[in-house]
């Protein structure tokens, strides 16, 4: 790649170095600093209160001295089922402190993917909130013995709110916080696996992702080394968090960074257009990460350009794609540049950043970040790195690369190449470093920022007792930037078959981030001449007979 082994450093901002020492321990100790440092200083706000670092911190302690006291430490796997809450943060890192591992569940799963990344992480504990749809998953996750302990821990804790008594066979959380501290602390090293991540990569069930300590502050570290004319203030910047924390975008990007530079969170428990924008104007923010959907819904506030956005220091997009003239329309209105870049679970999700002068061209996801190497590959000899301008697959190595898949040593073989994690996105990368993404991982949909898989979509469709066959694919969506489109045939004598049918059918089954935004019924698929069905010519049709009008509806 131009006879420079890391061409991307010519093409650094002034100040910003790829080789810059990066801080890789322990998420316990990355709490203990921030609390040391910024003390009384608001970490938190959520429904009007402030917590302090330093109530934070102790918080922590207190839960981690009661796990430890309810025999949830080193060995332990626990499940953290829980939307935007305070109660994220301070059990994520007191399980932390317990020398726990944690399996994130995300709000839209669905039950029977809850019950799979439960028995094959191994948790049988999860921790809730209250929330009512919550309460009913626990109730489910019990009867169905996916979980032997669900552990409640009430919202109305932080506003003083007196809360609905719970279901005799749900536990509280909070008796575990007057629990005195053991006599000594467990160490967690840096190369433990603190968190397993599920990812369902491109076919088949979710893998969990073994994300270490050290690859997480490692990310972190990553994050805060990078420096460009955009550069933050520690300890001075408001941030919007409306991101779901289960997602490693908001847990990395987002909510450790910020901790680790001594911020002020605004956790939301859920995205708002009107009151994001109030957040903004009235609260100052300083700092906004977004997906295209709530950028796109900020876009959509009739008053938005009557709204004084000056305070706004850094805005950013991730998660999926983000049609360029969206983001034009976003800088007019902010009058700041909306940053992006590149990353995966695997990743912890640190990889690219756009810098504000890198060339504008469509797919341009900028330049690796700190400590991070990154190479194109050839598609059929990863071992073989192609020259600047050729497009192969991206490879990346580095301190916050995953470990590997949990009980999944072949997957995990199959993923890197000589020391390279194999992304399975495709792209090339210019002589100054700068990559450009020219399709994402075969099949997969992003969709409002979640990664959607078609495999998992059709095994749920093929339980249909009409459906024949069927193959799912991606379509453009104005407002999720791609949704699902299902493509069916249907069993001799089934009875007709609607969009409203098929979601009926797939309630339960998948996750509604995950439900088809359209259903055509056809004779026949297309297929190979060895019989295998072919997404890749409905996928081409589909994009090529979405009208501008379907996508904007």
């Amino acid at each position: 790649m131009s006879g420079c082994r890391r061409p991307w450093e010519a093409s650094y901002p002034e100040g910003c170095h790829w080789d810059a020492p990066l801080e890789i321990g322990t998420l316990p100790a990355l709490l203990e600093r921030a609390v040391a440092e910024w003390g009384d200083k608001p970490a938190i706000e959520y429904r009007g209160r402030q917590i302090a670092y330093r109530e934070l911190g102790a918080m922590v302690q207190r839960l981690a001295a009661g796990l430890l006291t309810a025999d949830i430490g080193p060995g332990s796997t626990v499940a953290l089922h829980l939307p935007n809450t305070p109660w994220h943060p301070v059990c994520f890192f007191a399980l932390a402190r317990a020398g726990a591992r944690i399996v994130h569940l995300s709000a839209l799963d669905a039950r029977r993917e809850l019950a799979h990344k439960l028995r094959d992480s191994g948790a049988r504990t999860v921790i809730t909130t209250d929330f009512p749809p919550l309460l009913d998953s626990a109730g489910w996750l019990l009867d169905s013995d996916a979980a032997e302990r669900v552990l409640v821990a009430r919202d109305g804790f932080w506003t003083g709110a007196e809360g609905q008594p719970l279901p005799q066979r749900l536990d509280a959380l909070e008796p575990l916080l007057d629990s005195p501290p053991p006599a000594i602390w467990p160490e967690p090293n840096p190369d433990d696996v603190l968190l397993l991540q599920y990812t369902g990569g491109t076919t088949g069930l979710p893998k969990g992702a073994m994300l270490t300590h050290g690859n997480l502050t490692s990310a972190v570290s990553i994050y805060r080394s990078w420096r460009d004319r955009l550069a933050l203030t520690p300890g001075e910047q408001r941030v919007l968090l409306v991101l779901p924390l289960f997602h490693i975008y908001a847990l990395t990007a987002v909510l450790l960074r910020h901790l680790a530079d001594g911020n002020e969170l605004l956790l939301r428990p859920r995205f708002d257009a009107a009151g994001a924008l109030d957040d903004i104007e009235r609260r100052r923010v300083t700092v906004f990460p977004g997906v295209p959907t709530m950028w796109i819904g900020l876009l959509g506030q009739p008053d938005i350009g009557r709204r004084d956005l000056s305070s706004l220091r850094s805005t950013s997009s991730g998660g999926a794609p983000l049609p360029f003239e969206v983001q034009q329309r976003l800088q007019a209105v902010t009058g700041r540049f909306l940053g992006g870049g590149w990353g995966m679970t695997e990743t912890s999700p640190a990889g690219t950043r756009v810098t504000p002068d890198a060339p504008a061209r469509p797919g341009m996801i900028g330049l690796p970040l700190p400590g991070v190497e990154m190479r194109i590959v050839s598609l059929d000899d990863p071992s073989r790195v192609l020259p600047a301008g050729e497009t192969g697959e991206i490879a990346i190595r580095g301190p916050n690369v995953f470990k590997g898949y949990w009980n999944r040593p072949d997957a995990t073989e199959a993923s890197f190449r000589d020391g390279f994690f194999l992304t399975g996105d495709v792209g090339w990368m210019d002589g100054g470093g700068y990559i450009t993404l020219v399709d994402r991982r075969k099949n997969m949909i992003i969709s409002g920022g979640f990664n959607v898989y078609p495999a998992a979509i059709e095994q749920a469709i093929y339980e249909h007792p009409d459906v024949a066959e069927c193959i799912v694919v991606g379509i453009p969506d104005a407002y999720r930037g791609e949704a699902a489109k299902a493509f069916v045939t249907l069993r001799p004598g089934a009875a007709e078959m609607t969009l409203e049918d098929l979601l009926a059918f797939l309630r339960d089954r998948i996750g509604r981030h995950e439900m088809p935004a359209a259903l055509e019924i056809r004779e026949t698929l297309p297929r190979s001449p060895t019989g295998k069905l072919l997404a890749s010519v409905l996928r081409d049709e589909a994009r090529a007979a979405t009208t501008p009008e379907e996508k904007a509806s």
